[in-house]
C-alpha cells in the first residue's frame, strides 16, 4: 500500500480507503462486512470511513466492532454529522447542539474515545459557519476529534471556512470529501485549486461512479442481478451514470484498460489518484475480492499519452 499526507497535515492515509455507505449494517450482513474490513486492514488499508446516518448508526457499530481488535494507533477512522437522526427540529444540521450530541453518540456506537476525522457531511445554510467551526474546535481541544473535515462543500464555502478559522484562531479544515470520478469531474475547476491553495486534501467518494466504471453495465445490456442498479432503493443514485452517452465512454475506456491488461476499475482508480491533491480514493466493497481488485490500482502508472487518450474520451459530447 502507498500512503499520502492528508492536505498539509502530518496525517498519512492509504491511497485506497474503505467506506460503509449503502453496505455495512444494512445490505451486507455483519460477518461479511467484518471479513471485508479485516482483509482491507491486512492489505495495508489504514483509512476507514463511516457516518452516523448510514443506516441510522448501524454502520458505525459494525465498523467499530471490526476495528476494535486492532491497535487504535494503527488506523484512521472518520465519521460525519449533518443528516437527520431524529424527527425533532434540532436533530439535523451543523448547530453546536447537534454536533456535540452526534459526536458523542457516534463515539458510543464506535466504542472509541476519539475519531481521527469528523466531517461536516454537507454545508448547512441555516447555521453560521463560525458556530460550526467553533463547536468542532472545542471538541478537538477536548481530544475527541483530531482533524476537522467537510464533505461536498463548494470552493466558496471552503474559502469562507478558512477565513473564519484564521480570523478566530480555530483549527482549519484539512480535508474535503467530494464525489469525483471519470464521469463527474466538477472538482477540477475550483475545488482542487482551493484545496491546493489552503492545504485541504481531497478524499473522493464514488471513484467508480456507483460501479459503472467496473464495466458491469453495458449499453443495451441487462442490469446485472444483485447490482446496485437492480436495487430500487439504490437505483436512484446510479441512474444518472447509465445514459447512452456515458456508457459509450465506458466502452472506450474499457479498451484502454484492456491495453494495460488491467480491470476498468483499476484504470479508473489510477486515473483518480493521478491528482496530487487527492489523498485517497474511497471505495465501497461488500466482499474481500473487491478490495483486492481495487487496491491493485496503486501499482498502475498511466503514461501522459494514455492520460491524453482518456481526456479525449471524457471530453466527447
Amino acid at each position: 500500500m502507498n500512503y499520502r499526507r492528508l492536505g498539509k497535515s502530518g496525517l498519512k492515509v492509504s491511497e485506497i480507503s474503505l467506506g460503509s455507505w449503502l453496505t455495512y449494517g444494512d445490505s451486507v450482513e455483519r460477518d461479511g462486512a467484518v471479513k471485508t474490513i479485516d482483509f482491507a486492514y491486512e492489505a495495508g488499508v489504514n483509512f476507514f470511513d463511516t457516518a452516523n446516518v448510514y443506516n441510522r448508526g448501524e454502520a458505525e457499530k459494525v465498523v467499530g466492532e471490526a476495528l476494535r481488535k486492532y491497535p487504535r494507533e494503527s488506523y484512521v477512522l472518520a465519521t460525519k454529522v449533518f443528516g437527520p437522526m431524529g424527527e425533532g427540529p434540532n436533530d439535523k444540521g451543523l448547530s453546536r447542539k447537534h454536533i456535540f450530541e452526534q459526536l458523542h453518540a457516534s463515539l458510543k456506537r464506535l466504542g472509541l474515545d476519539y475519531v481521527d476525522i469528523f466531517y461536516c457531511h454537507r454545508y448547512d445554510p441555516e447555521t453560521p459557519v463560525e458556530e460550526t467551526l467553533k463547536a468542532i474546535d472545542d471538541l478537538i481541544r477536548q481530544g475527541k476529534i483530531l482533524y476537522a473535515g467537510v464533505s461536498e462543500w463548494s470552493a466558496a464555502q471552503l474559502e469562507e471556512a478558512v477565513r473564519i478559522a484564521d480570523r478566530k484562531l480555530l483549527d482549519r479544515i484539512v480535508v474535503n470529501q467530494p464525489v469525483y470520478n471519470m464521469l463527474n469531474r466538477y472538482i477540477e475547476k475550483e475545488v482542487i485549486p482551493v484545496g491546493e491553495k489552503h492545504g485541504i486534501g481531497q478524499v473522493v467518494f464514488s471513484p467508480l461512479a456507483q460501479g459503472v466504471l467496473t464495466g458491469k453495465y453495458r449499453k443495451g445490456g441487462k442490469i446485472p442481478e444483485g447490482s446496485r442498479a437492480s436495487n430500487p432503493e439504490q437505483k436512484k443514485f446510479i441512474d444518472r451514470f447509465l445514459t447512452d452517452e456515458k456508457l459509450d465512454k465506458v466502452e472506450k475506456l474499457s479498451g484502454i484498460a484492456a491495453d494495460y491488461n488491467i480491470k476498468l476499475s483499476q484504470l479508473a482508480l489510477a486515473w483518480v489518484l493521478r491528482q496530487e491533491n487527492i489523498a485517497s480514493a474511497l471505495i465501497g466493497a461488500s466482499r474481500p475480492e473487491q478490495v483486492e481488485e481495487n487496491i491493485r490500482a496503486i501499482d498502475v502508472n498511466l503514461t501522459n499519452e494514455t492520460l491524453e487518450d482518456i481526456s479525449d474520451i471524457l471530453s466527447e459530447e
